[in-house]
Order: C-alpha cells, then sequence, then structure tokens
C-alpha cells in the first residue's frame, strides 16, 4: 500500500516541483524555446506539482490556511509556466 504524504509534506514537494521546472536547462543549440522535449519536461514538473494538491482543498481535515496555499501553488504554477514558455518578447 502507498505510504500517505501529509498536505504539508505535498505543499513542500509541490513547490520543489515548480522550482524543478524552473531549472530545466534551456539549450539554444536544440531549438530553445521550440524544442518539444524541453516544453514536455516543463509542463510534467508543473502537471505533478498541480497533481500534488490537487485533492487537498477536498479533504475534510483541511484548513482554510492550507486551502489557500493549494491555490497559491496553483497561481506560482501558472505564472511559472507563463514565465518559462512564454516569455515576454522584447
Amino acid at each position: 500500500m502507498a505510504k500517505l504524504i501529509l498536505a504539508a509534506d505535498r505543499i513542500i514537494r509541490a513547490r520543489a516541483l515548480i522550482q524543478q521546472a524552473r531549472d530545466v536547462p534551456l539549450s539554444p543549440e536544440e531549438g530553445g524555446l521550440f524544442d518539444f522535449s524541453y516544453r514536455a519536461r516543463v509542463k510534467d514538473f508543473l502537471r505533478q506539482a498541480r497533481d500534488m494538491v490537487k485533492f487537498i482543498p477536498n479533504s475534510p481535515s483541511a484548513s482554510a490556511e492550507m486551502k489557500a496555499e493549494v491555490k497559491k501553488i496553483y497561481a506560482e504554477a501558472d505564472q511559472a509556466e507563463k514565465a518559462i514558455l512564454h516569455p515576454p518578447v522584447a
């Protein structure tokens, strides 16, 4: 049986996954932002982060603070995706 992970640990792990998405190396030789494997790795880390906290708001033991943290995680993931994959054009 799978080991249960506490909600606070899930939030910490989700933030770490978002940071990993930011840390994926961008190689200009392989196409930069247009490299499909780069985009897939970034999107996969962000998907994992969202999935990590997806069910916390539905938990009866989740406090209002936890639910607010989950909303922040979703906002961070969305902001990271825009910043990483859709940088502003100079």
